[in-house]
């Protein structure tokens, strides 16, 4: 039996942008097709084609872009959804996910009250303790894959909520991308951090990487945070990344947790 003219044009169609998007680091050519077309629109993301907030195409027609059914592009939408890169509104379409949603702003605080949910408290209040530009330590350089010597930039903040100091943060960030980030800027900035660095900096972080272990605070960090030295927190280490897959951010928080909880969900 011959292959259909039409079907044949749609396997050339689908084949040519899969080598595209392969050679940019998206799903290769042997995954099941719904993950195919993913590793497209995926592409298109991290190619800027659709930026944060905006609307994408609808299903229809990238199922006309892509050659397959409507039934694969919802499938690969769906799972793109379930990462938190993009956001479906009833009756609107599908939109690229960005840090000022409030539904994604928590996703990578995993730190909620005992009696209550996440952000039923409303948002943190911030007091930026410093951000000065300085040379990356060894730690530092390997963790954001950067040269020995390159320049970074080191902030340290406290959230509190209700008034009470609870989240101390260090937070290290390649200099360069982030060229005019102050002190002050950090302060005056209304919305979550990462917001910040996707409207002004044009950095979105997607995915994250965490290590969790208990420590005891030190002397400084007790003070900041109104704890006695040697006082349990709990210390999360996280490594943020682009769609590029770049290790954009460096931060070390230390969370008090005598009201609180660290919550993951695990699927």
């Amino acid at each position: 039996m011959q292959t259909p003219p039409e079907a044949k044009t749609r396997v050339r169609a689908l084949q040519s942008a899969m080598t595209s998007a392969n050679q940019a680091g998206a799903a290769p050519a042997f995954s099941p097709l719904y993950q195919q077309i993913r590793g497209l629109i995926l592409n298109s993301l991290r190619s800027g084609e659709w930026k944060p907030g905006e609307s994408i195409p609808s299903e229809v027609e990238l199922a006309t872009r892509y050659r397959v059914s409507q039934g694969t592009v919802r499938k690969a939408i769906d799972e793109l959804a379930s990462e938190n890169l993009l956001l479906r509104r009833q009756g609107k379409g599908t939109f690229v996910a960005t840090h000022a949603e409030q539904q994604v702003q928590f996703r990578f605080l995993k730190l909620v009250p005992d009696a209550g949910t996440q952000g039923s408290e409303g948002p943190a209040q911030r007091t930026i303790i410093e951000c000065r530009r300085t040379r990356a330590s060894t730690d530092v350089t390997r963790a954001l894959a950067l040269r020995s010597g390159d320049q970074v930039l080191q902030a340290r903040r406290v959230l509190s909520f209700g008034g009470a100091p609870t989240i101390l943060e260090d937070i290290w960030l390649p200099a360069l991308p982030f060229k005019g980030l102050t002190a002050e800027r950090l302060a005056n900035y209304q919305g979550a951090m990462y917001a910040l660095f996707e409207t002004e900096f044009n950095v979105r972080m997607v995915r994250a990487e965490e290590k969790i272990r208990a420590v005891a605070a030190s002397p400084a960090q007790a003070q900041l945070l109104e704890v006695a030295p040697g006082a349990p927190l709990l210390s999360v280490e996280r490594v943020a990344y682009t769609y590029q897959d770049e290790p954009m951010e460096l931060r070390r928080g230390y969370y008090r947790t005598d009201t609180r909880h660290y919550r993951n969900d695990v699927s």
